[in-house]
């Protein structure tokens, strides 16, 4: 699965609604595919334009996420993987719902959804729309391309629950958490840093993003250093901040947290001016590595407290 989540965002306001007659010629749509429902095995098929991409797609995932398929539908170098696309589609069951875009016949959400490569496949969830792959995959690829994203939002590939039936514990998770979390199993920080920083542009106080958002800085410190290097430095040098927040780094990326805490509290009793102003900032960082309510993070905040005081 492609890397790059340099996703659009929310297409509100991003399209031109058109003219009243075609939201009411959408809608229209809507009423009559409700009054005719396709038959059993028959994926429904949303075909947005550029006046109703907003109703079709992005109000509707509000309540059920929608697979954009963004193509060129007469293209023959397509039609298979279409295909493959509209068989996962009927097997969901209404789990999750299939869009298909002709951009050929609507350029401008072309240019809005920031193509490269015909087809390109988002997924819309909770309002929000993020790039999933490029290129026709093959229709085993296709199936754990999209396996991969649905069970990161707790839904199922198959048929939803029947009634009495319960369905998923958790609600959807956030797109952009999403994306973050395969950026991640990607190797890519990057696309995994600006995932969790768009998420706390949104939503200052969330806590996934911001435990999400320092473990990337942390990782980034820690690359190309020799753990056990780093610790001998340390131990021969027990004042030098920059050896020491090294070595503080490498003992959280391993798990040891007390550890690190307890050199930076020392190292806080240690140093003054400048040197302790920046070795308090970089435990701080750490402390944001762990949830707020940690035991480990309340106990090093009452021993920095008692190193500065």
């Amino acid at each position: 699965m492609a890397a790059d989540f340099s996703r659009p965002g929310s297409l509100y306001g991003a399209v031109d609604l058109g003219a009243r007659k075609q939201a009411l010629e959408a809608q229209a749509r809507r009423e009559a595919a409700a009054k005719n429902p396709a038959p059993p095995g028959t994926p429904e098929l949303i075909e947005p334009t550029a006046a109703t991409f907003t109703a079709d797609v992005v109000e509707r995932s509000m309540s059920v996420p929608i697979i954009v398929e963004a193509t060129v539908p007469r293209a023959e170098q397509v039609q298979q993987f279409s295909l493959a696309m509209e068989k996962l589609a009927a097997e969901a069951g209404g789990s999750w719902l299939l869009a298909r875009v002709d951009v050929e016949a609507n350029p401008e959400l072309a240019q809005a959804l920031r193509m490269r490569a015909v087809p390109t496949v988002y997924l819309a969830v909770q309002g929000q729309l993020m790039p999933l792959f490029e290129g026709p995959l093959p229709e085993a690829q296709l199936r754990q391309a999209l396996a991969q994203v649905f069970e990161q939002l707790g839904v199922e590939l198959g048929a939803p629950a029947a009634p009495g039936e319960e369905g998923p514990a958790e609600p959807p998770v956030d797109p952009d958490l999403l994306a973050a979390d395969m950026a991640i199993e990607d190797g890519d920080l990057d696309a995994a840093e600006a995932a969790f920083s768009r998420l706390l542009a949104r939503s200052p106080g969330d806590e996934e993003a911001k435990i999400g958002l320092a473990g990337v800085g942390l990782v980034r410190r820690t690359t190309g250093l020799n753990p056990s290097e780093v610790l001998r430095r340390a131990a021969d040098a027990p004042a030098d901040v920059k050896t020491q927040t090294q070595a503080a780094d490498v003992e959280m990326l391993a798990g040891d947290v007390d550890a690190a805490f307890s050199r930076l509290i020392a190292l806080v009793r240690r140093t003054a001016g400048e040197d302790r102003d920046k070795t308090r900032l970089h435990l701080l960082g750490l402390f944001d590595t762990l949830p707020a309510d940690d035991p480990a993070v309340a106990k090093a905040r009452r021993g920095l407290a008692s190193a500065l005081f």
